[in-house]
């Protein structure tokens, strides 16, 4: 590389050779190095619901070498409710929203859902078959969630009399892929084959969510 000249004196640029020095001088002129960083591109995965995080620490003011550590973890979204709901007004073989137990989706993946339900029936003279179902279902979409419909109670009895009661529970669960941001919530129906029952309440103890892949 050529130096400047001032009369007779001539003028080389020095290049200090430690490893930290930012400028290599080669024959065709002085290297600059430039650092460029890039993190996840723009789309689903970016924003506060994002199921990675990318993190980056920039170095400490005049370190030599400059010294960038970039990072990923998971952050998968997630959520949780519950709440309950009598059936008792309800007609029979009829799905009702269970008051409390919805939940969104934020955004496009797969996510695991799960409804760990209760459920209570009592029953006077006469009542075969008496039944509680519950299901998790997508309100977004106006279908139910696949392979959640759960039976929490079947139970055949003739009464001879009084009343009789019985209370279960039941979990259903399943991996369910949306395209954007979808509400779920869980429901409940009753029926029986014969008699009069009361007392129809179904409760979602833990309603939750969590995405497990893009």
């Amino acid at each position: 590389m050529a130096g400047s000249c001032c009369g007779n004196v001539r003028i080389l640029p020095r290049i200090d050779p430690t490893a930290c020095n930012a400028l290599t001088r080669t024959a065709s002129g002085l290297l600059v190095p430039r650092t460029v960083l890039e993190g996840i591109a723009p789309g689903t995965a970016v924003g506060e619901a994002r199921s990675v995080d990318i993190d980056v620490q920039a170095p400490v003011a005049g370190a030599c070498p400059e010294k960038w550590t970039i990072g990923a973890r998971l952050t998968p979204a997630s959520g949780q409710t519950a709440g309950v709901v009598a059936l008792d007004a309800a007609p029979a073989s009829t799905w009702v929203a269970v008051t409390g137990a919805q939940l969104v989706l934020p955004e496009a993946g797969v996510y695991e859902v799960v409804a760990d339900v209760q459920g209570s029936i009592a029953w006077g003279v006469g009542v075969t078959n008496a039944i509680i179902d519950a299901r998790i279902f997508d309100l977004t979409a106006g279908a139910e969630v696949p392979l959640t419909a759960r039976r929490v109670i079947l139970f055949t009895d003739q009464a001879a009399e009084g009343t009789n009661g019985i209370q279960a529970n039941a979990s259903a669960a399943a991996l369910y892929q949306v395209t954007g941001p979808t509400t779920i919530r869980v429901e409940g129906a009753w029926r029986t084959d014969s008699g009069t029952t009361s007392q129809k309440v179904v409760w979602a103890q833990n309603f939750r969510f969590r995405k497990v892949s893009d």
